[in-house]
Formats: C-alpha cells, structure tokens, sequence
C-alpha cells in the first residue's frame, strides 16, 4: 500500500477547475516530484491534500486513512508536513520560537527538544541565529528555517512547495542536499520545484502537471532523457 494516494482528484476555484482528476501515490521513503508550469496547479495540489483547499471530487488517502474532509492541524498530528511557497516564517518571532511553533502538535518534551537539536545538526545557521528575528535572516535561511520548523512535528512525510524559490545558485544546492539529507534519514519527501532539472536529479519518480492533468509521469532519471520534458523544463 502506498504512503498517500491521490485518487481522481478535482479541486475548483469558483467556477474553474485548476485540478481536473489526477491520481498519483507516493511510497514510503521515496522523493517525489512534481513538476510542471506555472499555473500548472502544483501548488493547489498540495494545499488540498494538507488539507488547506477542499476537493469537490476524489480522495486523498495517508497511511490508508481518507484525509480528504479533515482540517490541515489535524493532518500535521498524523504525520505530515507543509513547507509552504513563499516560506511564510513568523518575522516578528525569533529563530526558535519559530522552530517551536513546527512543534505545537507534539506533547512530549523530550522528542521536541530531540527534534531541535536533529534541525540544528542539519541547520548550523539557525543555532547560531536562534535568538533572531525570523525576518532579518535572508530568503536562503528563512527557506531553512521553514523547513527546520516542518520538521520539528516529527513528520513521517514532508511536503515542499518550491523551496529554491527566489534563492542565490549556492542556497539552491544547498536547499537540495539537505533534502536529500531529510529523505536518507528516512522521511518521504513530495517536492514541487519548478527547478525541474535540479528536482529530477534528486527524486526517484517525477509526475508532470499541465494545466490541471498528468501529463507523464515516470522514473526521474528517464524523464531527464524525455525529449520533450528537455524542451519544455529543462531548457534544452
């Protein structure tokens, strides 16, 4: 059984679909991307399954629960993660108290100080600004500290929503490893990168969004050699 399953899911704003029935799964341990355009309907996809938009049509089954009509705290508490577009970190609030907000769905003292010290080991930087307000960090460390703080639930599965965004080529490959890092630790990783070079040479499937639909989907390194993903996302 997959880990999640999308199954023929439509989502509509208002009179228009953005998504128009797509189906896809993610296993346990992968790295799965998603890409596509803009307005491609990458971003509506993952804010319906954490729960954010509602579908009209379809399910969004994890671990074998229908997730579909439960609200997105609730989906946090179950083992899933959010990195959102943008970042959208607290800028009033320091480092860790940013850090500690990822953690409000965790009870245990223990595994939440376990998990901030596992984000400092993989986030160096964040340590070292802990006392910072999030705003005055640059569009590279807020990215890591967005992701630090989905961490920080102890999530089995994350979501990222274009985390090299907006970011220096060096953030970029720095951005990259340490998703590679968070999957080799053993958490699965659903990733919409409009980078689509640099999230295909990390993922281990890929699924390709136009305008609302799947159009491929397959082995990431064999859609590196697609002709037309070349064409289309990979600008040669």
């Amino acid at each position: 059984m997959a880990m999640l399953e999308v199954k023929d899911l439509q989502v509509y704003y208002g009179m228009i679909q953005a998504i128009k029935g797509i189906s896809f799964e993610v296993n346990q341990g992968e790295v799965i991307a998603l890409i596509g355009a803009n307005g491609a309907g990458k971003t509506t996809t993952l804010q319906t399954i954490t729960g954010m938009l509602s579908p009209k049509a379809g399910q969004v089954i994890f671990e074998g629960t229908d997730i579909s009509k439960i609200p997105g705290h609730k989906i946090v508490s179950m083992g899933m993660a959010h990195v959102p577009e943008g970042r959208r970190v607290f800028a009033n609030l320091s480092v860790l108290q940013n850090l500690r907000m990822g953690a409000y769905s965790l009870k245990d003292k223990g595994e939440i100080e376990h998990n901030l010290q596992r984000v400092y080991k993989s986030f160096p930087r964040l340590e070292e600004r802990k006392n910072q307000p999030a705003g005055t960090l640059s569009g590279g460390e807020q990215q890591m500290l967005a992701t630090g703080r989905a961490l920080m639930s102890s999530p089995r599965i994350v979501l990222m929503d274009e985390p090299s965004m907006g970011l220096s080529p060096i953030f970029v490959d720095e951005i990259f490893s340490i998703i590679e890092e968070i999957s080799s630790q053993g958490t699965t990783v659903l990733l919409v990168e409009q980078n689509a070079k640099k999230a295909l040479e990390i993922a281990d499937r890929a699924y390709v969004l136009e305008t609302g639909k799947i159009a491929l989907s397959g082995d990431a390194k064999e859609l590196m050699t697609n002709e037309s993903i070349r064409k289309a996302y990979l600008g040669e």
